[in-house]
This record gives C-alpha cells, sequence and structure tokens, in this order.
C-alpha cells in the first residue's frame, strides 16, 4: 500500500483531482469524515490529511511513501527527499515586500535591517545566501504585514498571491525570493523499495501535468 500525505484544504483537493484525472481511484481521499486516515484496501491507498509543515517530516520519516505540499514549506522544512514533480497549481510568490517607496536599492543601504517574516529560515538563506548581509529576523506568526506598518521592522518575507493585502497596507512587492507551487515528493527510502508503484505514478502524475499545461 502507498501512504501519501496530504495538505489539508484546497492543496488536498487540487492533488485528488489530479490523481483521479491520471487514473487513480481517490474514492477514499473524498469521504466526509473527521479522519485524518483514510485507506482503501482495494486500491493500495493511504491518504493522511496533516498540516502543510507536517507534510515533509511523515515524508522524510517513512510514515508516508509520498506527500503533496507547498514550495514554501520545504524551504522552510529543509527536509531530506526527493522532490520530483512541480504540479503547477497552488502558484504564488515568496517575497521582501515593505513601504511603497522603499525600492531595492533603497532596501540594500539600510545597516542593521529587521526582517518580520513566518520564514525565518528561508528569509536568513535569502539574506545570507543571496544577499550577502546579515539581517535581523523577527519570528511572527500572523498579519506579517503589521510589522513594517508599526515599525517593528523595515521589511517582510512572506507569501504574495495577488498582492491586494499589501497594497490596501500600503506595502508593495521590492524583490522575488522565490516561485512556489505544489510539489510532489518521495521519501528516499520508498523510491527503492517500493520503485514499482512509485515510479509509474509519478510518470501518470507528469503528463496529466503536461495536459493541464496544454489546456
Amino acid at each position: 500500500m502507498l501512504t501519501i500525505a496530504l495538505s489539508k484544504g484546497r492543496l488536498a483537493e487540487q492533488a485528488i483531482d489530479l490523481l483521479e484525472k491520471a487514473g487513480y481511484d481517490c474514492t477514499a481521499a473524498k469521504e466526509k469524515s473527521r479522519k485524518l486516515i483514510l485507506e482503501d484496501e482495494k486500491t493500495g491507498l493511504r491518504f493522511i490529511l496533516a498540516k502543510p509543515a507536517d507534510v515533509p517530516t511523515y515524508v522524510e520519516y517513512g510514515a508516508a511513501d509520498l506527500g503533496v505540499v507547498g514550495k514554501d514549506t520545504l524551504l522552510e522544512e529543509g527536509r531530506q527527499l526527493y522532490e520530483v514533480i512541480d504540479l503547477g497549481f497552488g502558484k504564488c510568490r515568496m517575497c521582501v515586500a515593505g513601504p511603497k517607496d522603499l525600492t531595492s536599492d533603497k532596501l540594500d543601504r539600510i545597516p542593521n535591517k529587521r526582517v518580520g517574516t513566518k520564514y525565518p529560515n528561508i528569509t536568513r538563506a535569502y539574506f545570507e545566501g543571496v544577499k550577502k548581509e546579515s539581517v535581523e529576523i523577527i519570528k511572527l506568526n500572523g498579519s506579517v504585514e503589521l510589522a513594517p506598518l508599526i515599525g517593528l521592522s523595515e521589511v517582510i518575507v512572506d507569501i504574495v498571491e495577488s498582492g491586494r493585502t499589501l497594497y490596501e497596507n500600503g506595502l508593495d512587492v521590492i524583490e522575488t525570493v522565490a516561485d512556489i507551487s505544489a510539489r510532489v515528493v518521495v521519501n528516499r527510502v520508498s523510491m527503492q523499495m517500493k520503485a514499482d508503484e512509485i515510479k509509474p505514478m509519478i510518470e501518470k502524475l507528469k503528463k496529466q501535468v503536461e495536459l493541464n499545461n496544454e489546456m
């Protein structure tokens, strides 16, 4: 049996839809219940419904063979996994954002910057690894846009979809850190031990993603 970890919510629904289009019976995953583990002996599929941040953990430690999760979570968690497919949905960007009059050049000239974010690892990797500068990272758990507005930080690093929330709070994107979308990840041991099941699934999903992109 293959165990697939899914991020609860919209991402899980889109992943299930893609699996069905690729020819897999996901009736068990669509069961209306409070169960967190849904399985079907006949189809040989078991689904684990988890918080997005936990999906890479379940896959890395072998509690799940595969998982579907956003690239933002993979970058932040830094788990030892095989990332095998960009599914193309759940698209957004990880960005540095700040007041509308703060350009990239002006940002570079600010010494001892403070950055508010829910993603400290991504933020540190970007500023230290890409921009080659040290910054003070302030970990926040929500309403990150508040940080520059009340002087807690000069900028933030956060997920941006439409940009409407930024705009309504007088903020704008300054730099793009990474493009984000849903990815399929595979446990390293499972890739070898269950290759006969996993590799065909990967190929079917890749073909379906290509078909979706052509539409």
